[in-house]
């Protein structure tokens, strides 16, 4: 009889701390999915203006954000040190080639984060790459902290009237940027 209720007791116990488990875990989950979606909301809102700003390009002009209205534009965050970024390049310049007309891609590399020689790191890459769409030097990583990006790559897709319609997180293919435009319209 003690035999039969210790063995109820254990079992008892056992699945108390494996509901225990199954409850932390699943607010654990919980946690993580609020902090991705406070991750990827966290910047600019989508259908209000997108903040303006200025930077040096490597060719030495200035562009602003500002002066790109009546244009469609992806507002791309990056750095050469960080694979996904070195991912989404070539994609970038077959689409920003057959679309140059309507579509303005500018990347913005993250040039605080390539240290020493960060600039020339970023003209390298460029010129191996053959990327011909505007390349703009956050050096002082204010448009950066502007537009919220904690993690890299991270784009924005800007219509013609200077909105943010769409922020994505993570490489884009060319078929990517295709629909996203075509979406906007």
């Amino acid at each position: 009889m003690l035999r039969k209720a210790i063995i109820a007791l254990v079992l008892l116990a056992m699945a108390g701390y494996a509901g225990y488990q199954q409850f932390t875990k699943d607010k654990l989950v919980k946690q993580t999915i609020q902090a991705e979606e406070a991750m990827a909301t966290a910047g600019p809102e989508i259908g209000k203006p997108a903040p303006d700003f200025e930077l040096q390009a490597l060719d030495g002009s200035k562009v602003k954000l500002s002066a790109l209205k009546g244009k469609k534009v992806i507002l791309n965050f990056w750095a050469t040190w960080c694979p996904p970024c070195k991912e989404e390049m070539p994609d970038m310049q077959k689409y920003y080639t057959a679309h140059q007309n309507d579509v303005v891609i500018v990347a913005v590399n993250y040039t605080v984060s390539e240290r020493a020689n960060g600039q020339e790191k970023v003209r390298t890459f460029a010129s191996e790459n053959g990327l011909t769409f505007p390349i703009l030097l956050d050096t002082q990583s204010t448009v950066s902290n502007t537009y919220k990006v904690i993690s890299l790559p991270t784009s924005y897709f800007v219509d013609e009237k200077g909105i943010v319609r769409q922020k994505y997180i993570g490489p884009m293919s060319e078929a990517f940027m295709e629909q996203t435009i075509k979406n906007m319209q």
